[in-house]
């Protein structure tokens, strides 16, 4: 017996956005978005409240300045990063998530409830293998 191949059909959520433009499937725009260098470590630290530069950086770890700069300049064009630049001497500049970029947050909620659940499988594999 053969196998029938059949033609992957548009999830149903570029269908709907098809009908209202013939512009791209707005999730494949949001995870390309999101799969931008670094992208979701800086969400994931700046979820937790505002941080400066130094701090950030601190946190993400192995990131250079330049890459770092680099991407929160385009997240911040996006609309999704708010720069504030504090009246102190020197001055310091702050980052945090705006309203727009915090509905992002959700998503990478329920992104990090799969990968737990991936984690838990993959470390219970592992220990049924070695027994």
């Amino acid at each position: 017996m053969t196998k029938k191949h059949t033609i992957a059909k548009k999830p149903s959520y570029c269908e709907e956005s098809s009908k209202i433009s013939s512009g791209p499937c707005p999730v494949k725009e949001a995870l390309q978005f999101l799969s931008g260098a670094w992208t979701l470590e800086i969400y994931w630290v700046l979820g937790r409240g505002p941080l400066r530069f130094g701090e950030l950086k601190r946190q993400l770890g192995p990131v250079s300045a330049k890459v770092l700069t680099h991407r929160l300049r385009d997240l911040e064009d996006l609309g999704v990063l708010e720069r504030e630049v504090k009246e102190t001497y020197p001055p310091q500049v702050e980052y945090s998530l705006t309203a727009f970029g915090r509905k992002f947050e959700p998503i990478l909620e329920s992104i990090a409830a799969v990968g737990q659940g991936l984690l838990r499988k993959s470390k219970k594999t592992a220990a049924q293998q070695n027994s």
